[in-house]
């Protein structure tokens, strides 16, 4: 259910009266985490996303900002934005105060058409389940393609410990580990995720060039052959210390890794002044036994919708 897209400023031809848009350049990055930071407090009661997630993810080598990005504004306010971040995924927010106007559906047009014109032959976007955005992809023809969750370790609660086979250790990563962490979380992740590998240089960009990255950030576990074995991103947000991705090498799963390493990262997170401890996952992964498992609950339930181009 494509929405008209003005194909000589490819931009949508639908936008209500009084809103103009155009594409966003770095400059904006705080702009649009005011309106995703605006859309999340009100969909989930809290906000989950810092601006240097957006940044980490503009400043991809890969990624053209400005070809990729649709804003709308209200005289010089944004008020909502969306992105085709390449091949079948996207995203998008509008401000709360904004809805109800027609600008969500023009954006999912929008993203459509890019998405198209990329040669992707579908596209979808995650959005709380059972919101706004949700109800709205849904009525325009998006099915779910996944489920993932939020899940929290309650302040006060710590992961059963796990001890490291004989002779593995785990320690933050130095410049000299980046590639085999980036190797280790890619060749895990691209078990079931269906994408392309990510660049190395994206990867630097997302992780240890994010803005405010600390070593801490990046862990990993060493075999006795001094081998990366496993990879963990973890960084604090607010009073949380999440864990971004995590990782074990396939061939040294069953050894109790990925739960030391859940343990390590929780623990240093505190040290860095973290309350509580969290994550996402999906269903695509079969984790969330095992995170249900180790103590962690459940506390928000998102969807991945997507539509066929």
């Amino acid at each position: 259910m494509s929405q008209p897209v003005d194909q000589s400023s490819d931009q949508p031809s639908d936008l209500p009266d009084g809103l103009t848009g155009r594409p966003l350049v770095m400059s904006d990055a705080h702009a649009v985490f005011e309106v995703m930071a605006a859309q999340e407090l009100h969909d989930t009661g809290e906000v989950a996303i810092e601006e240097a997630d957006i940044v980490g993810d503009w400043q991809r080598p890969s990624y053209d900002v400005s070809a990729g990005t649709f804003g709308v504004f209200d005289g010089d306010r944004l008020v909502a934005y969306a992105e085709h971040m390449g091949a079948d995924r996207g995203d998008a927010a509008v401000h709360p105060d904004y809805r109800g106007r027609g600008v969500g559906t023009a954006l999912a047009g929008w993203m459509q058409a890019r998405a198209r014109a990329a040669g992707a032959a579908v596209v979808g976007m995650p959005v709380p389940q059972g919101s706004a955005g949700d109800r709205l992809l849904a009525a325009l023809g998006y099915h779910v393609r996944w489920t993932s969750w939020v899940l929290q370790l309650p302040e006060g609660a710590s992961v059963p410990e796990r001890e490291l086979p004989t002779g593995y250790a785990i320690r933050e990563a130095t410049p000299d580990d980046y590639e085999a962490c980036w190797t280790v979380l890619e060749d895990a992740f691209l078990e079931w995720s269906e994408r392309e590998r990510e660049p190395f240089d994206d990867f630097l960009a997302r992780t240890v060039r994010r803005p405010g990255f600390e070593p801490w950030n990046l862990r990993l576990v060493a075999d006795p052959a001094a081998a990366v074995v496993g990879a963990t991103v973890v960084y604090p947000y607010g009073t949380e210390g999440y864990v971004d991705r995590l990782a074990t090498r396939k061939d040294q799963r069953g050894q109790g890794i990925a739960q030391a390493m859940l343990v390590d990262a929780f623990a240093v997170a505190r040290e860095h002044g973290a309350k509580t401890s969290g994550l996402n996952t999906d269903s695509r992964t079969g984790a969330l036994g095992l995170y249900e498992k180790v103590g962690m609950q459940v506390t928000q339930h998102w969807v991945n919708r997507a539509i066929d181009l």
